[in-house]
């Protein structure tokens, strides 16, 4: 490919993703529920994660 073609591709995805970044967010509410959820999810497995845990007594 020639490095132009490249370079105007580069920028015509770069603009489209400015573009996709700057638009509002419209999403339907059980969209929005799920991602809540699945964030939650995640912070929840990280605490478990990392707690320190109890060491037995021997």
């Amino acid at each position: 490919m020639h490095p132009d073609i490249h370079l105007a591709l580069h920028h015509a995805r770069a603009a489209e993703l400015r573009a996709e970044a700057e638009a509002p967010r419209t999403t339907a509410g059980s969209d929005n529920l799920r991602t809540r959820l699945g964030w939650a999810l995640v912070e929840v497995g990280l605490k478990l994660a990392l707690r320190p845990r109890a060491v037995p007594a021997h």
